[in-house]
């Protein structure tokens, strides 16, 4: 009797299926800490950047991470956010991480908000419709 064949594991998908919102999530977390390390030299186009920012924390948000899990989510948010404050104290080194850390905190300020309110939308209004 031939042996059986083993089933191929299945891709791992975020939870609407949108790799892109993946590419952006990941995009914008690398962009805003490199911003953020480097404020000095981004600075002519930091307001432009800071609205692209926002617009793709909204959408991985929305499309990539799961609104389940805004309580892991927010319990990393606050650790990332004091590491930011913490590595300030480094000699040399210390301001460009503190900075990169501090851009990516802030990248996820509105990723954060948007999983918020998909996690009360779902929770409060997503049985109605």
């Amino acid at each position: 009797m031939p042996a059986k064949k083993a089933a191929p594991a299945p891709r791992a998908r975020s939870s609407s299926g949108a790799e892109w919102a993946k590419w952006v999530y990941l995009i914008g977390v690398v962009v805003a800490g490199l911003v953020g390390a480097f404020a000095s030299f981004a600075a002519p186009v930091q307001p432009y950047l800071n609205w692209l920012l926002l617009l793709a924390g909204i959408l991985a948000g929305v499309f990539f991470l799961d609104s389940g899990d805004v309580v892991n989510f927010g319990i990393r948010f606050l650790l990332l956010g004091a590491t930011a404050k913490a590595l300030d104290a480094v000699p040399a080194v210390g301001p460009y991480f503190s900075g990169f850390f501090g851009g990516v905190f802030s990248f996820l300020t509105p990723v954060g908000l948007t999983l918020l309110f998909m996690y009360f939308w779902k929770k409060y209004f997503g049985s109605m419709m």
